[in-house]
């Protein structure tokens, strides 16, 4: 069956009409042919959106590390399956093969069970980025047990919370960790959260930058003793289909973090399916994803969906900036990575700081260039696509969420034709529908409204954990019959799709819907700005007015602010209209944002109605600094 690898649009469109007419039969189909099941399903899939319950590849039995791993043994055993590459240029990188992860894997899962982990039990991951870490969460799913990774730049209460929601009965760490030029201490962190954790019975250590730290006797063991002695043979659990196989927290819009519960086969399935077309990955490929693995994007596109292609996955420890902001592109040469995933957050950072650093390395090995976890603006697109990918590398700008588990809406490259700032189809399987405010389906193209899924995909997150209510009422309540995404869309004459952003982050001024996506994509092509964000406050005639935060770029810092205004004011109605103009203009040294790089608009809201007395958690920041800062200077 060829349509395990799409190869040009009209396959595209053909396969997409299958997949859409006959669901069972298209993902059966994909199911059968390209993975190694214990035994076969049942049922394709039963689904009900009003309990809402889905089941995918029902009665079937399986291990997705046998999937990941040991069906790729005798035809890759010597292929580097996990390509690590240290925080620090003059540390080598390390190359993990198929054979070596088999070995490593099975002695992690001997371990594991020596401390009493068993088939449904909670362990928290929270390490950086080293081979551990993908390891650890091979290992947990070699044996059963529910992998929860919390990624190792969150505060001690926000692990704590998460540890206990979900009730892990063990925590894996590592002494600490390097970030740029700095160490972190995560076995600090760990102590501070297992104040608060009762459930907590063993903590693994694995030492990663040789720091002194406290070790509590009978709780806290070094992991390197153990896999000394553990056996490297370990025969894989075998799973049900809808067996948990992780819990991912994502922040909610409202209050405590949602533990997204993804189940075994179906999400195993589409994981792999879309890294194979998204990434048009070949075998002699090197594929590199910079998200951490404490993410969703990780999950699927750094260890499940590539392993399961039998690829070769770079997994990099630092940061974009260290020793200098020449580290990705020296990283691609060294390599010769073929696909890079990143998302649009560092490509705005490493185009503020010009072109000079790119030009020292060598990118002709790139074939496919990524971007995730925000809709990109135009600008960033453009510089993207010339000065990395040098307009021969095509751009898939994908959208999904943890709650989807793969990609939703994507070109696929060398098949779709891209437009800037737009996620273009929906992958294969994937159906759309834009919503009006009466709950009615809006048909046609030029329209937008609030994008929802109609029908389930394998992937998709089964509930919450522990709470199944808060699940159904958070996506599936809004519109009868669909998953709602909580994003708005627009659909343009050929049936593109075009993120515009949280629907929260619509605000209607004097009647008027107003998407800050595009009024923040205007602003930005001013040359002086750098980033900006947009949120609405109260405003007595026009019922809400619109209030900006912009950083600028060095450049622009020394400029009379009075008439950078005028001048931002001005390219927005020249691109959007007047209706759009901002009534206030507030420059910050920085903008609130999460580990992953989304703008926290909520603290920004609060602080432009000037309703700073509960602002909520900010510890989970990046740089939760700027928030006071924010504060001081508000207009």
């Amino acid at each position: 069956m060829s349509n395990y690898h799409i190869k040009h649009l009209e396959e595209y469109y053909q396969v997409y009409r299958k997949s859409i007419r006959e669901p069972e039969n298209f993902w059966e189909e994909v199911a059968e042919e390209h993975f190694m099941w214990r035994k076969k399903w049942d049922k394709v899939l039963s689904w009900d959106f009003s309990k809402p319950e889905v089941k995918w590849f029902e009665g079937a039995k399986l291990n997705i590390t046998e999937n990941c791993i040991d069906r790729h043994l005798t035809t890759r055993g010597d292929k580097t399956a996990i390509l690590f590459e240290p925080n620090s240029p003059e540390e080598p990188a390390e190359h993990i093969t198929y054979n070596d992860l088999y070995k490593r894997v099975n002695t992690f899962a001997n371990v594991l069970k020596s401390k009493g982990v068993t088939k449904g039990d909670r362990v928290c991951i929270y390490l950086p980025m080293i081979p551990e870490l993908a390891i650890s969460v091979l290992a947990c799913a070699r044996i059963g047990a529910i992998h929860s990774v919390v990624f190792a730049g969150f505060s001690s209460s926000a692990l704590a919370a998460r540890i206990n929601d979900s009730d892990c009965k063990m925590v894996i760490t590592s002494d600490g960790s390097y970030r740029g030029a700095k160490t972190i201490d995560l076995k600090g962190i760990v102590d501070d959260a297992l104040e608060d954790c009762s459930g907590v019975e063993s903590v693994l250590v694995t030492k990663r930058i040789h720091s002194e730290i406290n070790m509590k006797e009978g709780r806290d063991f070094w992991l390197q003793p153990l896999l000394d002695e553990a056996s490297d043979e370990c025969k894989a659990e075998i799973m049900d289909a809808e067996d948990p196989l992780f819990i991912l927290y994502t922040s909610g819009s409202t209050g405590k973090p949602k533990g997204m519960v993804h189940t075994t086969a179906g999400y195993m399935v589409y994981s792999a399916y879309t890294f194979k077309n998204v990434f048009q990955y070949r075998e002699e490929d090197v594929y590199w994803c910079t998200a951490d693995i404490g993410w969703i994007t990780g999950h699927s596109y750094i260890v499940y969906g590539p392993l399961a292609n039998g690829a070769t996955s770079v997994m990099f420890e630092g940061v974009p900036s260290y020793p200098d902001f020449g580290r990705f592109w020296e990283i691609v040469e060294k390599h010769k990575v073929t696909q890079f995933y990143t998302a649009p957050t560092a490509i705005r950072a490493l185009a503020k700081e010009g072109v000079g650093y790119l030009e020292k390395y060598d990118l002709s090995s790139v074939k496919v260039l990524g971007t995730v976890g925000e809709p990109i603006n135009e600008e960033a697109w453009h510089w993207y696509d010339d000065n990395v990918g040098k307009k021969k590398a095509p751009i898939v700008d994908t959208w999904w969420q943890t709650e989807t588990g793969g990609i939703m809406i994507t070109p696929i490259p060398f098949v779709t034709p891209t437009k800037p700032t737009y996620a273009t189809l929906p992958f294969i399987g994937i159906q759309p529908a834009l919503m009006d405010e009466n709950g009615q389906e809006i048909k046609g193209n030029q329209v937008d409204g609030r994008l929802c899924i109609k029908f389930p995909w394998p992937s998709m997150a089964r509930t919450i954990w522990g709470n199944h209510q808060r699940y159904k009422d958070t996506y599936f309540s809004a519109y009868e019959n669909k998953y709602f995404t909580g994003d708005g869309a627009l659909r343009d004459e050929v049936g593109y799709y075009r993120i515009t952003g949280r629907v929260d982050d619509v605000i209607i001024v004097s009647g008027h819907n107003l998407g800050t996506a595009p009024i923040e994509d205007a602003i930005n092509e001013h040359p002086a700005v750098s980033e900006s964000a947009i949120v609405g406050f109260p405003h007595d005639i026009k019922g809400n007015a619109l209030y900006g935060y912009v950083t600028l770029k060095e450049t622009g810092e020394s400029r009379d602010q009075n008439n950078l205004r005028k001048e931002i004011n001005q390219v927005i109605t020249e691109q959007i209209g007047p209706i759009a103009k901002l009534d206030k203009i507030q420059f910050t040294s920085g903008l609130p944002k999460t580990r992953s790089g989304k703008i926290m608009r909520r603290i920004l809201r609060k602080i432009a109605s000037k309703d700073t007395s509960n602002l909520g958690d900010t510890s989970t920041l990046l740089n939760p600094e700027v928030v006071q800062d924010i504060i001081d200077n508000a207009l």
